[in-house]
């Protein structure tokens, strides 16, 4: 099975749904975003340009279990002004899919050109920003979980399905489907629980124009886990995004030092999960 292609911004014609048409009424309506299971996110922006109105819209096809936009916007909430995060404006589901629709944050994508093109900048920018996040929630009055129990479960419904070394990354594929499985019962034990992001990867970071963390997006599996559940794959990502050589300023920026059995574990649940 062929791993699903990385989210991008939309390079051709998108169809706009229905339902983020109707949320939209007047205002002009931009893909900014597709991920590799059908999502789309769209800005919805007044035609005059007053930026201080502007909105996005995410929308997920019918029958997208991976993505649950009812919990983002519940996990959203529970955030709050704990931490920047986008406040949610709507939600929804029909027939065709589901949608949330929050308020415009400051700051721009960290895979916005003006960052690919200074990725130490921007990588410690988001060491900065998850440590920043880890630090203001509660652990102990969270009500999500992102329990290695059960991502390791997940994994073991994708395996059932046939998924295996060809659809994983490629520090992986040198694994048998049995080999990774049985790495995944080596839990290292919790060095420091946080609530985490869920899906820390570059994309999912905002910067201000200075180089400074502003906000995180995508919050639709937060919950409580290790902390390197996050690092792990906030570094790891920066690879995906900017090239090799810039997972250290992601530790720098948080301000610890690597951990390489946790890393190891951390990335291979992601890529079997």
């Amino acid at each position: 099975m062929t791993r699903p292609p990385l989210a991008a911004v939309p390079t051709g014609p998108v169809v706009v749904p229905g339902a983020v048409r109707a949320l939209a009424g007047d205002d002009d309506v931009t893909p900014v975003w597709r991920n590799g299971l059908g999502g789309l996110t769209f800005r919805l922006e007044p035609v005059d340009g007053s930026t201080g109105d502007a909105r996005y819209a995410k929308w997920v096809p019918a029958g997208t279990p991976e993505i649950d936009l009812a919990g983002e916007a519940e996990r959203l909430a529970w955030v709050g002004d704990r931490s920047p995060v986008p406040q949610v404006l709507d939600a929804g589901a029909d027939d065709d899919g589901a949608w949330i629709v929050t308020r415009a944050v400051p700051g721009r994508s960290a895979v916005e050109p003006r960052w690919v093109a200074d990725p130490a900048t921007a990588a410690v920018a988001i060491g900065r920003g998850l440590r920043a996040l880890h630090d203001a929630l509660p652990v102990a009055s969270c009500p999500f979980t992102w329990a290695v129990e059960d991502r390791v479960a997940d994994a073991d419904a994708r395996l059932a399905r046939g998924d295996g070394p060809d659809g994983w990354f490629p520090e992986h594929r040198d694994l048998t489907a049995a080999e990774a499985r049985s790495r995944l019962d080596d839990l290292p034990a919790v060095e420091h629980l946080v609530v985490c992001h869920g899906d820390a990867c570059v994309p999912n970071t905002l910067l201000h124009d200075d180089g400074a963390f502003a906000a995180h997006v995508d919050l639709g599996s937060l919950g409580v886990a290790d902390r390197w559940a996050d690092l792990a794959v906030a570094a790891w990502s920066t690879e995906w995004n900017y090239g090799p050589g810039y997972d250290g300023h992601v530790y720098a920026g948080y301000g610890i030092d690597p951990d390489p059995e946790r890393i190891a574990y951390y990335r291979l649940l992601w890529d079997l999960s």
